[in-house]
């Protein structure tokens, strides 16, 4: 990932956590030089894997699928990768986040899955969130929010903070709208080409 990935247009709309500093502009092509933005929670390594979860869902969507793509990292190595595949696998639990776990905890010879990160391009949905709980993933970092099912606060609050996690034994950590709307508009393009 070059420096100009970070400075782009969408590492600054990563929910915000990229901001300007008070510093004066420079001039480059696109405008902002990377000494004129800080991060902060925000990693670039989160860009790096968020944009390995949307080529994941550009697979996902060859094959048919709703384009959602997840990595799952420890370390800043990856141990496992899915996307959508509920179609092809007649399998309504083959969302990216399950494909992912399951491999992740093959590789690991361990459901437990602890320190590790799941990306995601879309916020995980009730049964996605109920395994990463269960996996002990330690943080999740998805793309666009789901204001219909996410289970990460649009919809319901099961990770992270939310209402209901404190109800749960094992807590995760979320950081969402990391490369939001180029995740959105992956989607959008997807459900308009089928209408």
């Amino acid at each position: 990932m070059g420096i100009d990935s970070v400075a782009s247009d969408e590492a600054r709309e990563a929910r915000g956590v990229v901001s300007k500093s008070i510093n004066e502009p420079t001039s480059s092509a696109s405008g902002l030089e990377l000494s004129d933005i800080k991060i902060s929670d925000l990693k670039v390594s989160d860009l790096k894997w968020m944009q390995r979860a949307l080529e994941l869902a550009a697979q996902a969507e060859a094959h048919g699928e709703v384009p959602v793509g997840a990595v799952i990292v420890r370390n800043d190595t990856v141990i496992a990768e899915g996307w959508n595949q509920p179609i092809g696998c007649h399998d309504p639990t083959a969302h990216a986040e399950i494909m992912a776990l399951r491999k992740a905890g093959k590789a690991e010879q361990n459901y437990r899955l602890s320190d590790t990160t799941l990306y995601v391009t879309l916020e995980p949905c009730v049964m996605c969130a109920g395994a990463i709980i269960h996996a002990r993933i330690k943080r999740v970092v998805y793309g666009a929010t789901d204001p219909r099912v996410g289970a990460a606060g649009s919809a319901f609050s099961l990770l992270g903070n939310g209402q209901d996690s404190e109800k749960f034994n094992h807590i995760v950590s979320v950081e969402g709208g990391v490369l939001a709307e180029t995740c959105s508009t992956q989607l959008r393009q997807f459900f308009k080409a089928r209408r």
